[in-house]
C-alpha cells in the first residue's frame, strides 16, 4: 500500500497524529523535548488506550474492546 498517489497508504496514522495535535499539542508549549517525549507518552498510555472511544470499536476504548475480546473467548 505504499505505492506513490495511493491516498490511503498512511490514513490510519494520520487520523492518530491529528487526534494527538488537537488533544495535547496544539495550545502548549513544551520546555524541552523530553517534555514533549513524557506528555505523548502518557497521553497515549492513560487516555488514548483507556478511555478515550475509538469508533473503529463500537466506541469502547481499546481497552474495553481488548477485555470484551478475551471474555467472549474465555465463554465460548
Amino acid at each position: 500500500m505504499s505505492r506513490k498517489g495511493n491516498c490511503y497508504d498512511n490514513a490510519c496514522m494520520e487520523s492518530f497524529f491529528s487526534t494527538l495535535k488537537k488533544d495535547i499539542i496544539y495550545g502548549r508549549r513544551f520546555k524541552t523535548r523530553e517534555e514533549a517525549k513524557l506528555a505523548i507518552i502518557e497521553y497515549i498510555e492513560t487516555f488514548y488506550n483507556c478511555h478515550r472511544l475509538h469508533s473503529t470499536l463500537g466506541n469502547m476504548s481499546p481497552m474495553e474492546y481488548e477485555h470484551q475480546y478475551y471474555y467472549q473467548e474465555e465463554v465460548a
